[in-house]
């Protein structure tokens, strides 16, 4: 086994498992645990490995002071401390104690806490109001505020008001800030356009994790990975991702007792080489593979039968899916040979502790909800959750934090919409009207809200620590329309800010107080450590601000966003979550200065909940759960009836899929499939920095081609070739590469290509999962055709001048705005979906 991982220090601190004695310690309730001695109760077997990242490669920074905050590079929950020397952050350390990594740093940590150029001082406005001629000029608050709540009381005053603001939400806001604008959006305004960037991350992951179990919320703890004797990567090249996860499971494979790796996912990542088993499936068929995964386990006797009779329902439809799916037939849909199959199905089935991580390949893929619930079936056929070394981890991205206190689409609190009781509980804790809170049917997922303002029903869009101008095919051209009403909120000055009406100035992690979730239910405390520059807010300011303005009010008449700063408004969402399988309430600010704690936890549980799920007890009682299902082929919503009739009583759902073929199909005008591979994540070069990967990563845009598909087009490694889709077209070199399959093609991006990214999905057309409405933009069918032999011209610029030049794009009529890069003819409109 190699190390892959992209490590600033170089480092490697292999590990084995714990002992009997502390297996069974870390079993135990929190308030058992607290009666251990602090050697077995605090104790996991990754060493500590302290990482330090500065701006001058100084082994120690001269720090004035080290204010904690968490990772600001991913989603991981990685907890640091920011060095802060003269008013300004020059160094970023790991944080020995935390229970998340242990000392470690995402290699980007530093780059992600560097300010850039172009930050935003003072607010901005349309001058004069007007759509045409009208420039971006600075403002005092008071005047941009009054014009956003002028326009806010406008629309609100004619009939069906509520649903004429819409709130577009990225995930880089702390939860506090989160909560507050689902109450001003769901209980101030009453309106049911609330979501955000992750409808096109973290959404299939949420929607399969309540499908299966009942709500959202990751079931295992980043301590498993030290448990248990088998790995299990879904769609997820975990050194991409999350870097010090990936290091942890590394350190567990160089130890003793190692657990077995199985990858799926495309060659030529870091999971790929490492793995014991790697299936590189054809780009769109995990669900053909998950069910012919499951057919082995049951049909090899591989399950835990008494775990499934008493903790399940659905095993017999799942059963006749399956049956249809053996390891021959699967194999021949995934393109890859029937014995890995039947030895990745033999380690599943073998394991006495499964850990599985699901990602993007699977999350952002054909039929993503129904391939993310197969996932959980392995788990639950084999009774693996809820203890030591038995973990589930769906990874969509950042944003858990938006879809749990309801910025996002569902009720705060991981509530149902269907539910009356849980709309009453959200009215009485409010103090509001039931009627005013969107209950009437799902929250409008984001495009859907980009439809709703094309057509002109939404008159004002707020668009807050988001960019979905630089990464959203024709959005420009929505935001130009004269009626629709633009506000951004964002540190600095976006594609998405240049076209808005009014622009406000935000602070960053670092400038402000919050907290933050991490993948395994960590929550950790983010402090301000250096002022905002000139007058820029914190977000939640900026939100409390609009409240008193806009006067929102209660029943009784009194302010309805009654807290003031980043605790008080904490300790109002603890309210929200009293009783919910995310109940906060047993976690303060004071607690987390102590490090991060996991919910759910209660006053009487001090660490918070390690793992859900223990004994088999799931969140699928109907006061309990967030959905009452939905078709996973169709995404229709089944019903309180039905799902009555299904009578779970706290026991999961064991969903069945068939597969069905991506609507992205090669033919005879577009023969290939081109898909991308996402990088490793780079920090920056510094004295003694190593930086190793599977194989060189290229430093310029490339397409690796079969050596079949190679010669049959005459193209050779190195040539400039042109890959043409209906919509478009991009140029870059040809690498030739016995790592892809026939028939596919694969971009690589670095993790810093976002023009490249945007490329891609202005070739694809956009698909849907039916069941979390994610886009699904992964695969686009294409020919490839030879533009000229290697050298003959700079890469660079071919791709990007014929993705500007493909089919030529209309400015945005919006003044000082370029047509974004990309170009491309738009949709004609958003479908509703």
């Amino acid at each position: 086994m190699l190390d892959r991982i992209a490590d600033p220090r170089g480092r490697r601190t292999p590990y084995g498992p714990p002992d009997a004695v502390e297996r069974l310690a870390a079993a135990l309730p929190s308030h058992m645990r607290d009666a251990l001695p602090p050697v077995i109760r605090l104790g996991s077997p990754w060493p500590v490995r302290v990482d330090m990242l500065t701006e001058d490669g100084a082994a120690e920074p001269s720090a004035e002071r080290w204010v904690p905050a968490v990772s600001a590079a991913g989603s991981n929950g990685d907890a640091l401390d920011l060095a802060v020397r003269g008013g300004r952050i020059v160094g970023v350390r790991g944080r020995a104690g935390d229970r998340v990594n242990h000392g470690r740093l995402d290699p980007r940590e530093w780059q992600a806490w560097q300010p850039r150029a172009g930050r935003l001082t003072r607010p901005l406005i349309r001058e004069g109001g007007a759509r045409e001629g009208g420039r971006l000029v600075e403002a005092t608050w008071d005047v941009a505020m009054e014009r956003v709540v002028a326009r806010s009381r406008e629309l609100l005053a004619r009939p069906g008001g509520w649903g004429r603001l819409a709130f577009h939400t990225g995930t880089r806001l702390f939860l506090e800030e989160h909560y507050t604008l689902a109450v001003i959006g769901k209980a101030g305004i009453g309106t049911p356009h609330m979501d955000g960037d992750t409808r096109w991350g973290a959404a299939a992951a949420a929607a399969a994790l309540a499908a299966s179990f009942g709500t959202d919320g990751q079931p295992g703890s980043y301590s498993d990975v030290d448990h248990c004797d088998a790995l299990a990567l879904w769609g997820h090249d975990c050194a991409a991702t999350h870097p010090v996860l990936w290091e942890r499971m590394l350190d567990r494979r160089l130890g003793s007792r190692p657990p077995a790796m199985i990858a799926v996912g495309p060659e030529g990542t870091a999971a790929a080489v490492e793995a014991d088993v790697h299936l590189a499936v054809r780009p769109g068929t995990n669900v053909a593979l998950l069910n012919g995964l499951l057919h082995e386990l049951i049909a090899g006797g591989w399950y835990d039968a008494a775990y499934v009779a008493a903790h399940t329902v659905g095993f017999e439809r799942l059963w006749r899916i399956v049956e249809a799916y053996p390891a021959k037939r699967a194999a021949e849909i995934c393109a890859v040979p029937v014995g890995q199959i039947e030895q990745a199905a033999e380690i599943l089935g073998a394991a006495e502790r499964l850990v599985s991580t699901v990602g993007p390949d699977v999350l952002g893929s054909n039929q993503a909800t129904a391939a993310a619930c197969q996932v959980n079936n392995v788990h639950l056929l084999r009774g693996m959750l809820g203890r030591p070394g038995a973990g589930l981890f769906q990874l969509g991205g950042p944003g858990c934090d938006a879809l749990v206190t309801g910025s996002a689409a569902d009720l705060p609190g991981l509530r149902n919409w269907a539910d009356a009781g849980h709309v009453r509980e959200l009215a009485d804790l409010w103090n509001v009207n039931p009627a005013v809170i969107p209950h009437w049917g799902p929250a409008t997922h984001a495009t859907q809200i980009l439809r709703y303002a094309e057509e002109g029903s939404i008159g004002l869009l707020w668009i807050t620590a988001s960019d979905p101008a630089a990464t959203i095919p024709g959005f420009d051209r929505i935001l130009a329309r004269e009626d629709l009403f633009v506000v951004v909120q964002d540190a600095y000055l976006t594609e998405t800010a240049r076209l808005a009406d009014v622009v406000l100035p935000a602070a960053v992690w670092g400038e402000k107080t919050g907290t933050v979730t991490g993948a395994d239910r960590t929550v950790h405390l983010c402090e301000k450590a250096v002022e905002p520059p000139g007058e820029a807010r914190a977000d939640l300011d900026i939100l409390l601000d609009y409240a008193r303005r806009m006067d929102l009010r209660d029943r009784d008449g009194r302010p309805l966003v009654h807290w003031t700063d980043a605790e008080s408004a904490f300790e109002a969402w603890k309210a929200c979550t009293r009783g919910r399988p995310c109940d906060h309430t047993g976690i303060t600010y004071d607690r987390l200065r102590a490090g991060g704690v996991q919910w759910p936890c209660t006053p009487a549980g001090s660490h918070g909940v390690e793992r859900l799920y223990a004994g088999g007890r799931f969140a699928t009682r109907p006061g309990d759960c967030q959905t009452f299902g939905a078709d996973l082929a169709t995404g229709a919503e089944l019903g309180e009836e039905r799902y009555h009739a299904e009578n779970p009583g706290g026991r999961a759902f064991l969903h069945a899929a068939d597969f069905e073929p991506s609507p992205e199909v090669a033919g005879d005008e577009h023969p290939l499939v081109l898909t991308i591979r996402p990088g490793p994540r780079r920090g920056p070069a510094g004295p003694g920095d190593a930086v190793a990967v599977p194989e060189p990563f290229p430093a310029e845009p490339c397409l690796e081609v079969h050596p079949g598909d190679a010669a049959l087009l005459g193209i050779e490694d190195g040539d400039l070739v042109r890959a043409e889709s209906p919509l478009g077209v991009l140029e870059a070199v040809a690498r030739l590469s016995g790592g892809v399959h026939r028939g596919v093609v694969v971009l690589p991006l670095d993790g810093q290509g976002e023009a490249l990214a945007r490329v891609v999905a202005e070739l694809t057309l956009t698909a849907w999962d039916p069941v979390s409405r994610r886009p699904l933009r992964t695969a686009v069918a294409v020919r490839l055709v030879k533009a000229g032999r290697g050298g003959e011209a700079p890469v660079g610029e071919g791709l990007y001048s014929a993705a500007a030049t493909r089919l030529g794009c209309a400015a945005s009529t919006r003044p000082e705005v370029t047509a974004a890069a990309g170009g491309g003819e738009a949709p004609e409109r958003y479908e509703e979906v």
